[in-house]
């Protein structure tokens, strides 16, 4: 008997796990993408704002306001000469220390040593040059200087090792020693890997031993030399931010620090190492700290050094540069600088991007995007939504459909099943055609051809003609998204709720043409001249033609009365204002559409005067209707047409 375990799965995704629900980021992108930008500008301006709603994720602008805030906030923290600052305090008070020591003393050793102190250089790394071996009266004093060494010899390393302060906090010779060993396994560890023999077990045994000294828990040999590196390039900034007398005292302590404690050479080896290994960091740039407080070497550092990542993390988040993208943007970074769920809202953003292309909604054509036909049907259907929800409430959501689903009523006889059916399975048929076939119980396997429906009396179906204005003066008023969004829409309730109909989507400027459902959402605007409706109506009336049998429908989107016609020889002829000929032409066509019985409606999209007038003849001739609707509304008023023409059909 067969043996099952259960227990979580742990060999990747979740295989039952609910595909990635992108498409409330193709609706958000569709409606730039109907307004004319292309579908690569659509989607970085997406990334750029975040997901609304329940999908709500923070977009890079988000992100990038974040970042500039964190750096005026670092900027403000201090100034950075405060290891200067603190060494001078401390050097004077163990003077001070001194002379009281000194003053009621009344040998002329006194006065002499009194002489030394006063006759110290105002440098103060000179100074401190000066009284290494100056034979303290004071204990006091001598205590004081001291403390001054250990904070030079702590904010000196701190700078360069992160954390360095705390394993020294404690004065003990030995922790100092064991900072030598460390630096110059560092050096030998990066030269092995300079010349390729450097392994990963050495890096492990390096971190076994020396993993306090770096906070930054690095994994690899190159973590650790990026923390560094960033680190010593700050150091570097933080030097060239002070003023020349400033650098060059700072610099004498540094160096008379790292040679007291023996240190020097491997400090030198290794800031050799690190720039040779990182020359694309900034090792000059000076950084202005603007606060009031001294911050020691060890936290100017570390600021400096977060600063740096913030400004690397502001250029990637800006995206302003040739070939960004969502990849350039280090995740690290982004959870040092902005936290947890900042990495949850990029890595959110990144897979819209990846989800898009994935689940076949977007591909990559020539180096560019473009949407896939899938991608427009989702947004015909969105766009449709959008008309039903403007309905009122009588016919909110769908259009009347009294039987059901049915296409009519049953004949009580049944046939193969064709592709767009609407009429109901007949069960028995079908499971009796795959028995048939050779299929046998308890599983029978249904295969396309076994399956049969039941007949239906046949609905009376459309012809439908959608005329659609492409002139820029659409654009100029603003129609030009509204117009493909009607189209989109009317398309998906033709092809999903009325499969029977024959709807044709024509486009007219100087020439009219016919529009396929994949190039509609990406249609731009045509930048000629002429408005050649009778061209047109041409089109529309071969295709009303063709279906002789089915109720024709023909609807018109319009701005502009006709300022072009079709020649005898095929070339458009163009004039404004229009011509006699061109007024003449178009209605011999509207004329040719009353006689095929096709009532023909006109949405106007602008109020000219001539405009009007032409309308009004083509309703007169015709017997069609005029609406001059909104452009926010224009979907509500061209889909309540089509529908009350089905219902009166039907």
């Amino acid at each position: 008997m067969s043996r099952y375990r259960y227990g979580s799965y742990s060999e990747g995704p979740d295989p039952l796990a609910p595909p990635y629900d992108v498409r409330t980021a193709l609706d958000e992108m569709g409606d730039a993408v109907l307004d004319g930008t292309e579908p690569a500008e659509a989607l970085r301006d997406l990334l750029r704002r975040g997901l609304p709603g329940g999908d709500r994720r923070r977009g890079l602008d988000d992100l990038l306001r974040q970042v500039r805030e964190r750096r005026r906030s670092l900027r403000g923290q201090g100034r950075l000469d405060g290891t200067l600052e603190q060494a001078r305090a401390l050097l004077d008070k163990a003077i001070g220390q001194e002379r009281a020591a000194l003053f009621p003393d009344p040998d002329d050793e006194a006065r002499m040593r009194e002489a030394e102190l006063d006759t110290l250089p105002g440098d103060t790394s000179q100074a401190i040059r000066r009284l290494t071996d100056y034979d303290w009266r004071s204990p006091q004093a001598r205590q004081t200087f001291e403390e001054l060494k250990n904070l030079l010899r702590r904010d000196v390393l701190d700078s360069q090792f992160r954390g360095m302060r705390e394993a020294l906090q404690n004065q003990d010779p030995q922790a100092m020693e064991r900072v030598k060993e460390m630096m110059g396994a560092l050096n030998t560890m990066l030269e092995r890997d300079a010349r390729g023999e450097h392994t990963q077990e050495d890096f492990e045994q390096f971190m076994r031993e020396y993993g306090d000294f770096f906070p930054d828990d690095p994994q690899n040999l190159e973590e650790l030399v990026d923390s560094l590196a960033r680190r010593a390039a700050a150091m570097n900034r933080l030097m060239a931010s002070l003023t020349p007398d400033q650098r060059a005292e700072l610099s004498a302590l540094m160096e008379q620090t790292l040679e007291d404690a023996g240190l020097a050479l491997e400090m030198s080896r290794l800031s050799d190492a690190l720039h040779g290994r990182r020359p694309d960091l900034d090792w000059g740039s000076p950084e202005h700290m603007t606060g009031d407080d001294p911050l020691g070497m060890g936290d100017a550092t570390t600021a400096l050094a977060e600063l740096a990542d913030l400004a690397d993390l502001e250029a990637a988040l800006g995206q302003d540069y040739p070939g960004a993208r969502m990849d350039d943007i280090d995740e690290e970074a982004i959870r040092r600088a902005l936290g947890r769920q900042a990495v949850d809202d990029l890595a959110g953003l990144r897979r819209i991007e990846a989800e898009l292309e994935r689940q076949g909604y977007l591909r990559r054509k020539g180096g560019g995007l473009e949407l896939t036909p899938k991608a427009v049907r989702r947004l015909g259907e969105t766009a449709l939504r959008r008309v039903f929800s403007q309905l009122e409430a009588g016919r909110r959501g769908d259009h009347d459909q009294r039987d059901a689903g049915q296409a009519g009523e049953l004949t009580g006889a049944s046939r193969e099943w064709r592709f767009g059916d609407e009429q109901p399975i007949d069960v028995v048929r079908t499971l009796g055609n795959a028995v048939r076939r050779g299929a046998r119980a308890p599983r029978i396997t249904l295969e396309v051809d076994d399956f049969e429906v039941l007949e239906t009396e046949r609905r009376t179906a459309a012809a439908v003609c959608l005329l659609v204005d492409l002139s820029y003066s659409m654009v100029l008023r603003g129609t030009w998204g509204a117009a493909k969004q009607t189209a989109l829409a009317l398309h998906a309730l033709v092809s999903t709720k009325y499969p029977q109909d024959a709807i044709q989507i024509i486009g007219f400027s100087n020439y009219a043409r016919v529009l396929h459902t994949t190039e509609m959402a990406g249609l731009d605007w045509d930048m000629v001249q002429g408005t050649n409706l009778h061209h047109a109506l041409m089109i529309a009336g071969r295709h009303l033609d063709q279906h002789p049998d089915f109720e024709p429908i023909v609807l018109v989107v319009t701005d502009g009365e006709p300022t072009a016609h079709l020649l005898p020889d095929g070339r458009s002829l163009f004039d404004y204002p229009p011509s006699p000929e061109t007024v003449t032409m178009t209605l011999a066509e509207v004329d040719k559409m009353t006689r095929r019985g096709a009532t023909l409606n006109v949405f106007m999209l602008a109020e000219d005067r001539r405009l009007v007038s032409f309308v009004e003849e083509v309703a007169r001739r015709n017997g069609g209707r005029v609406f001059a609707p909104a452009a926010d509304r224009l979907g509500e008023y061209v889909v309540s047409d089509y529908l009350r023409v089905r219902r009166r059909a039907s």
